[in-house]
């Protein structure tokens, strides 16, 4: 009797369980029912904590606190200084990432460690020591003053700060798509007579251009809501160096918890939108590379 046969007598529930599909994980329904439980407590109950606490306030209120001066100030240099740290990012992050997967050099693997630092060390630490080196008698924010340059103290001091804890997000989100990426291609496209910059705006570019999207809007998110290494360097003066963390945190010293979470709502829908923006021109990208494949 051959395989075959063999299979055809077997009762139908050992052929049941002969043909049973193998799954690693349990089913459907009890993995889906562990992520939106874990979800809600770990992510959807808080925010649904800060929605309803801040609806305390009315509309009128809410709005009165949302628009002072101070709180408008504080929002605009948070959001604004994370954008240009994450655009200074993309752009010095790709040049560290392509010489650290392209190039061969003296102590290459100790500076690639050195870029995962501002993961580890603590914020309060890191302002501390870049307010140290960028105050007016700091190793070099002394060379810079005398050129009518101040960092500390100033909203060029926050994006120092936020390019520091943001770069390591746009490196290792390149990193790993640059040493994938076939170099046959490249050398295609220079045997076809295209230069560097036609190379790198043709082959490369549309290549890395998603994970760079992805690594810059890593690196905006963790900007906005960054604290502990701006407020050293900052200074926080009033209308100037504020950033909206610190004022959410102003509010809560003064026990004006309805106050705090309506900017701490602000702070949420607009980085909501401008993630939900960076994601649908991934999206967008994406479906125009495969288009034209």
């Amino acid at each position: 009797m051959n395989t075959t046969d063999r299979a055809t007598v077997l009762p139908l529930g050992h052929q049941g369980r002969r043909h049973r599909t193998f799954r690693v994980l349990p089913g459907f329904s009890l993995t889906m029912g562990v992520t939106l439980a874990y979800l809600s407590l770990i992510v959807l109950i808080p925010l649904s904590a800060a929605f309803l606490r801040s609806g305390s306030l009315g509309p009128r209120q809410f709005w009165h606190v949302v628009t002072a001066p101070r709180v408008l100030a504080s929002l605009r240099l948070s959001f604004g200084a994370s954008l240009v740290a994450a655009l200074v990012n993309a752009v010095f992050g790709f040049i560290i990432a392509w010489a650290l997967t392209r190039r061969r050099f003296p102590m290459r693997r100790m500076f690639d460690a050195i870029i995962d630092l501002p993961f580890a060390l603590p914020t309060a630490v890191a302002g501390i020591a870049l307010t140290a080196l960028y105050s007016s008698n700091g190793w070099i924010g002394r060379w810079l003053e005398p050129l009518g340059i101040k960092v500390a103290y100033t909203p060029v001091g926050v994006v120092v700060a936020l390019c520091f804890i943001g770069l390591p997000f746009v490196v290792r989100t390149l990193q790993p798509v640059l040493a994938d990426l076939d170099r046959e291609v490249e050398r295609a496209a220079e045997t076809l007579g295209a230069s560097g910059v036609q190379t790198f705006r043709w082959v490369v570019l549309p290549a890395v251009w998603p994970a760079l999207l992805t690594g810059c809007a890593l690196a905006f998110s963790r900007s906005v809501g960054e604290y502990g290494s701006v407020i050293f360097i900052a200074g926080n003066v009033p209308m100037v160096s504020e950033i909206a963390p610190l004022m959410i945190m102003t509010k809560l010293e003064q026990y004006q918890y309805a106050d705090a979470t309506a900017i701490a709502v602000v702070m949420l829908l607009a980085s909501f939108g401008l993630m939900l923006l960076i994601n649908g021109l991934q999206l967008w990208t994406q479906r125009r590379q495969r288009t034209r494949s």
